[in-house]
């Protein structure tokens, strides 16, 4: 792999990682919120969290340009004041790819939370459990089968974003040009087929190697919750 090849790599991953994680909290919050409150509008709610997996990824980034672009809706106030900017950096590229990959993250979650036996949380709060002992110490580790699967297809996702992330962000070499768009820019250009045959190849292996790894986890987190 050539320098270029690897730092496309690097950027690819640390935009996965960072989306992820950012995401990650908010995807428990709104998956406890759908998956246990009762509230006027709850399912159009529950369908604006999955929208994003049904409109073309260049709408999402569309409405993200004009929302977080320098001279969007929420954009210009950030840049003007804070002086943040997610225009044509890679936070931008995060930020489209966990809008991406929040609908399979948070689904997943919200059905694990729904799953969750509340006779033991009762249970725990009759010993005199507050409600934060009774969410880390029984909620959260009967939900930890979910959260696994959610954050890895998330991850997986956010590895192969392409039309949000060149709609908000562009492509710019060693700013934003991650693995699709950087397979995308290969193709267009002569001589390029190798190299994006090579991203292609690590591609296929990434997303391989998130998949085996979410079922691992997912085995363990599973065997773990049920005391093997």
């Amino acid at each position: 792999m050539t320098g270029e090849e690897i730092g496309v790599l690097l950027l690819s991953l640390k935009v996965a990682a960072v989306a992820m994680a950012v995401s990650l909290p908010f995807a428990v919050g709104v998956a406890l919120a759908l998956a246990r409150l009762n509230f006027p509008g709850k399912s159009i709610v529950r369908g604006i969290v999955q929208l994003p997996l049904i409109l073309p990824p260049v709408v999402t980034g569309f409405f993200l340009l004009i929302l977080l672009g320098r001279n969007g809706l929420i954009g210009a106030w950030l840049y003007s004041t804070l002086g943040i900017s997610f225009s044509f950096r890679w936070t931008g590229a995060a930020i489209a790819a966990g809008v991406m990959g929040f609908p399979l993250m948070e689904r997943a979650i919200r059905l694990s939370a729904e799953m969750v036996d509340r006779r033991l949380e009762q249970a725990a709060a009759t010993l005199g459990a507050g409600r934060w002992r009774i969410f880390t110490s029984v909620t959260l580790p009967l939900m930890l089968p979910g959260i696994v699967t959610g954050v890895l297809l998330s991850f997986g996702r956010s590895l192969g974003e392409f039309g949000a992330t060149i709609t908000f962000v562009s492509n710019i070499p060693g700013e934003t040009r991650t693995l699709p768009l950087a397979i995308y820019t290969f193709t267009q250009v002569p001589g390029g087929d190798a190299a994006a045959l090579r991203l292609v190849i690590i591609s296929v292996a990434l997303s391989l190697a998130t998949l085996v790894g979410g079922e691992y986890l997912n085995q363990r987190a599973t065997a773990r919750l049920h005391g093997r």
